[in-house]
């Protein structure tokens, strides 16, 4: 392929639009009035706006091509053959790619044809060609070029191609990242609101039964306003989190004691534990533990592993306890005596949306989300969370946070 048609003409039309002194032909060609750094593989202004992958196999269209756009403000990365330019795309996947159609060995169409066999394409491809054959460019239009330009070309046209496509890419990423983080939300709000609404239905159940023991009926009207004043306490959180820049806020600033924490498990989960056939043991630890989390984001973790105990384990034993976990930090202990998790797929067992019992028993009562919010959670505030299969049977789940020093008084 031949240059574009005289770079010096090219350059002069560059420093129109930048207010740049023009570089002559000579200079163009020769890159060595160029600011040291636009050499051929990247050029990078202030006040980026996208990053553009130009291919091109003759270094003076490059440089010119390069130029121009760096001072728009765009981070140019450079390729001046077919393989580097994939090496490039892999490396770090740009917002668009300005691709020669027509270059020795692996041409515009072959490269383009390797992105394609990459995984599908979501960068915008505008190819850059001299010819002005109508078949052709239907054949890059096919291909998934989103648009061409023809050399020689204004500067004013590029930038007015590149602008408009760079800029849908990037609203099309806004767009996506926004409805992830509100299908997460979504997600998140159901799990968090699922144990609440579990013990509100489970008590109502046994009052409307007429079954449930006269004496345990205040301690059944309990548990509905503890746990609907607990939804709610989730729902005020969660749509107050809305005015800030993080949707869920999980490792906010708090102070929870493991006593209290484990004291307050064991108090609300009593009776649907018994109903169960599952018999806790509840084991405070013999000092202070106090653990830098917030009480309610603990308690939404450590609820989760409860109710998994409920789910995998009836008829069996519940340990909850607290203890020294490495120096600096405590941990937060729920051990059952189920069928613990199959050591082939221990590793998928903090994956989302991965169910990792197939006894028919098990179906609707997981989706699959739970564990893997919390490890995120317990990350997010500085801890750990993992799991541990039992000797003779039964899953132990860890939760280890940093502990708050004990203030020392003078």
């Amino acid at each position: 392929m031949t240059p574009i048609r005289d770079p010096g003409d090219m350059m002069s039309a560059i420093a129109r639009l930048s207010g740049t002194v023009c570089l002559d032909e000579t200079a163009a060609r020769r890159g060595s009035t160029l600011p040291r750094g636009q050499g051929r593989s990247m050029v990078v202004a202030a006040g980026n706006s996208g990053r553009i992958l130009v291919v091109d196999d003759q270094n003076v269209n490059l440089r010119v091509v390069g130029t121009l756009l760096a001072r728009q403000g765009y981070e140019v990365l450079s390729a001046s053959s077919g393989e580097e330019a994939l090496q490039r795309y892999i490396e770090s996947p740009p917002d668009l790619i300005l691709l020669d159609m027509m270059m020795p060995g692996m041409d515009g169409f072959d490269v383009i044809a390797a992105l394609h066999e990459l995984g599908p394409l979501q960068v915008p491809v505008v190819f850059v060609t001299a010819a002005h054959d109508r078949d052709l460019l239907l054949r890059a239009f096919d291909a998934g070029v989103v648009d061409y330009v023809t050399k020689p070309f204004l500067p004013e046209e590029l930038l007015a191609r590149v602008n408009a496509h760079v800029g849908l890419k990037l609203t099309r990423d806004r767009l996506e990242r926004v409805a992830r983080e509100r299908e997460e939300l979504v997600n998140l709000v159901a799990h968090d609101l699922k144990n609440p609404l579990s013990s509100v239905v489970f008590a109502a159940e046994l009052l409307r039964s007429g079954l449930c023991k006269a004496e345990r009926i205040p301690r059944y009207l309990e548990m509905i306003h503890e746990s609907a004043d607990d939804a709610l306490g989730y729902i005020h959180h969660y749509l107050e989190s809305q005015s800030d820049k993080r949707a869920d806020d999980d490792a906010a600033p708090g102070r929870a004691d493991l006593g209290e924490i484990l004291g307050w498990l064991h108090k609300r989960y009593e009776m649907q534990l018994e109903a169960r056939g599952i018999r806790a043991e509840l084991r405070l630890p013999g000092t202070m533990a106090q653990v830098n989390i917030h009480p309610r984001v603990l308690r939404q973790v450590a609820e989760n592993l409860v109710t998994n105990a409920m789910k995998y384990a009836p008829d069996a034993e519940l340990l909850l306890t607290a203890r020294a976990g490495a120096p600096g930090y405590w941990q937060l202990v729920v051990a059952d005596r189920g069928p613990g998790i199959p050591p082939e797929r221990e590793k998928e067992l903090f994956k989302p949306f991965v169910r990792l019992h197939d006894d028919p028993r098990y179906d609707g009562l997981s989706s699959g989300l739970g564990l893997s919010l919390a490890k995120r959670i317990i990350a997010r505030a500085g801890g750990q969370l993992w799991y541990e299969a039992r000797r003779n049977g039964g899953a132990r789940f860890i939760i280890e946070l940093p502990e708050v020093p004990t203030p020392v008084v003078a």
